[in-house]
Formats: structure tokens, C-alpha cells, sequence
């Protein structure tokens, strides 16, 4: 058995979300226009605010990994779309479309045979590795895609 392409295996397809939860694309599918902007109950963002979130979590571990220059933005305000921001269908598509092109570099990057996933990051901290930086970018999604399931059903935004 090729253990390397094993563990390569079953990351991608943690990055993809389709093990033991929704993926992102099944979450924010036929999201209603007019929910957008809606704060759920007792919560202080919106479904954009939380898949904006998503998306720059991300990108940052996305940026981290790869640029040694790279300078996360600030925690948390960096992180999340501003309060009060507002989109619309055009932004929603915009955040989703990043979305996916940042996980699609992300798995190039576990994909390419040539990237040691245990050596540590050069420029990165503490010893992270780009597995870890992999996983946690499967975490963060999988907890925040849950999260955006149950305010869309509490929300009645099935």
C-alpha cells in the first residue's frame, strides 16, 4: 500500500468535506436572497457574515502556508466581514467563488506528490507542518459549515 498517497487521499477528501459531514457546496445551495442579511436569533452576523468568515479563515491558512511574507490579518475583527456589512446575490456568488478557488490551491498543494506533508513550514511557527495547516483548514470548515446548517434550519432558510 502507498502510505503517501493514502494519507493524501483521505485529506483531499476531508478538504472536500464529503466524509461525515455537509459539504460547503451543500450548505449554501439555493440560500434564500432575502436571508442574506438576516441575523438568526441571538446571533450577531448573518449567513454571508459566517461563510465571509469561512472564506478568509481560509485563505489565511491558505496564505500562511505558502507565502513566507504573508501577514494575517488582524484576530478577530481581520477575520469577519464587518458587522453591518451587507451583500448581495453578486457578493454571495463572489465569496463562494473564492471560497472555492482558495480550497482548490489548498489541495493542489496536498496533491502534488512533491510536497513533503510532515516537513515543517520554513517560514511558518512552532514546527506546523502543511498537514496540519490541511487540517486545520478541514476543521474550521467542517465546524463553521455545521454551524451555518443549523441557522439555516433555525432560520427556516431550507
Amino acid at each position: 500500500m502507498n502510505t503517501d498517497k493514502a494519507l493524501r487521499d483521505h485529506v483531499l477528501a476531508l478538504l472536500d468535506g464529503r466524509e461525515a459531514h455537509m459539504t460547503f457546496d451543500d450548505a449554501v445551495a439555493n440560500f434564500p436572497v432575502a436571508m442574506m442579511n438576516v441575523k438568526p436569533p441571538n446571533v450577531p452576523y448573518t449567513c454571508w457574515h459566517l461563510i465571509e468568515h469561512i472564506r478568509i479563515a481560509q485563505w489565511d491558512i491558505l496564505e500562511y502556508t505558502r507565502d513566507p511574507k504573508h501577514i494575517s490579518p488582524p484576530w478577530p475583527e481581520g477575520h469577519w466581514a464587518h458587522p453591518d456589512a451587507q451583500t448581495d446575490q453578486a457578493g454571495w456568488d463572489e465569496t463562494i467563488r473564492r471560497f472555492h478557488a482558495d480550497l482548490q490551491a489548498m489541495k493542489a498543494i496536498v496533491a502534488d506528490p512533491n510536497t513533503d506533508l510532515l516537513a515543517p513550514i520554513p517560514h511558518g511557527y512552532g514546527g506546523h507542518t502543511i498537514l496540519r495547516e490541511a487540517l486545520l483548514i478541514c476543521d474550521h470548515n467542517a465546524y463553521h459549515i455545521g454551524e451555518l446548517g443549523i441557522l439555516r434550519q433555525v432560520m427556516n432558510a431550507w
